[in-house]
């Protein structure tokens, strides 16, 4: 059903391609896998724009013109992402919110370079987005989420403090190594050694052999950087074979289909991500507007719904919104009023002092660890 919705959504949204732009007219292009495996996130993002669009055309636009939403599904594929990336830069897109992989937004981020679009990527936590287009000189790369490096300094201090023996397992995607990667880090800086580590690969769907290693190791807790497809297998599986261990992960779970895959055996899961934007009281009436619009809060929803509010506050400060004029307000050092709390970009694109806590999985949904 959330894919069959989501296909819609892409076809709706490229029926305008080739159309002539207006000069009242403002087209911002949102990218993520609206299709395939990772579906799910693509729903959330989709529901926070389709919603973002409209409260801003509610009020008006961005100064004066009629903003039109432009979908481009990468399908969390690297080279689909940057198809998708040269598509939306031929739509004449001002701005592009996405993608939503770190595998997609990386390749993408040239493109938007060469085309002078401001990206901002509501989702793509791996440091090597900003470092290197930061490195390059790039100045149209950000992101409204934390990064890794921040994810995995909460994780990994908290695997330390609370296990002795701990096992990595990441799926060799871009994020789900990055994110292992600064666990694996952080853990080491607290004085605990990873007694397994293991890679899997995405689409796999058999993990009987790594779950006997992680058994006869003795692993009190895995944690676990990927998604929720092969992480609800990995944990379905292991509490089958007997594994007791803790699992934890970070945010790459955070979808409907977490629970569906892994049923009961997900209780207990933990799961780092931001302090709940769903409590957030500046995002009170939106999480309020996609309940009304039979859409979740949940997830990646409001990330999604602050980059627009992010775009449209910098064309404002800029007093233009072509991409140029976009870029020079996102660049103005000035915070930035969102559904998430105010942001603001450090000189890599960056949110400066980005916050993560620690999660609890139980009964189909999450709640922050007391």
């Amino acid at each position: 059903m959330r894919k069959m919705a989501a296909a819609g959504i892409v076809l709706a949204a490229t029926l305008s391609t080739g159309a002539s732009l207006s000069a009242a007219e403002l087209r911002l292009g949102a990218a993520g896998p609206f299709t395939g495996p990772e579906a799910s996130f693509g729903e959330q993002m989709a529901s926070g724009a389709e919603l973002a669009v409209a409260d801003l055309n509610a009020k008006g636009g961005i100064l004066g013109r009629h903003v039109t939403l432009e979908l481009g599904d990468d399908q969390c594929d690297p080279r689909q992402a940057v198809s998708v990336a040269n598509d939306l830069a031929g739509r004449d897109v001002a701005a592009v919110v996405g993608h939503f992989c770190s595998s997609s937004s990386i390749p993408a981020a040239a493109v938007y370079h060469d085309s002078g679009i401001p990206m901002i990527t509501p989702a793509s936590t791996n440091p090597a987005l900003t470092d290197d287009a930061a490195a390059k000189g790039w100045q149209e790369i950000f992101r409204v989420c934390g990064r890794d490096d921040a994810q995995g300094a909460v994780s990994g201090r908290y695997l330390a403090a609370h296990f002795k023996k701990v096992a990595i397992v990441h799926d060799r995607s871009a994020f789900g190594t990055g994110v292992a990667e600064e666990t694996q880090k952080a853990m080491a800086a607290a004085g605990l050694q990873a007694v397994v580590s293991e890679s899997i690969n995405q689409g796999e769907r058999d993990f009987s052999a790594v779950v006997s290693k992680l058994k006869n190791a003795g692993v009190e807790a895995v944690y676990y950087g990927g998604y929720q497809t092969e992480a609800g297998l990995l944990i379905r599986q292991a509490r089958e074979q007997g594994l007791t261990a803790v699992f934890v992960a970070s945010d790459g779970i955070l979808a409907d289909d977490f629970w569906a895959i892994a049923g009961d055996a997900a209780a207990g899961t933990l799961m780092t991500h931001p302090p709940d934007p769903r409590s957030n009281p500046a995002g009170k009436a939106v999480v309020e507007a996609l309940k009304a619009r039979g859409k979740s809060p949940d997830g990646f929803a409001l990330y999604s719904y602050a980059a627009f509010q992010v775009l449209a506050q910098a064309a404002e400060a800029a007093g233009g919104a072509d991409p140029a004029a976009i870029v020079k307000g996102l660049r103005s050092g000035r915070p930035f009023d969102t559904v998430i709390g105010t942001i603001r970009f450090d000189v890599k694109g960056d949110v400066i002092d980005p916050s993560y806590v620690m999660y609890a999985w139980r009964d189909g949904t999450y709640a922050e660890l007391n």
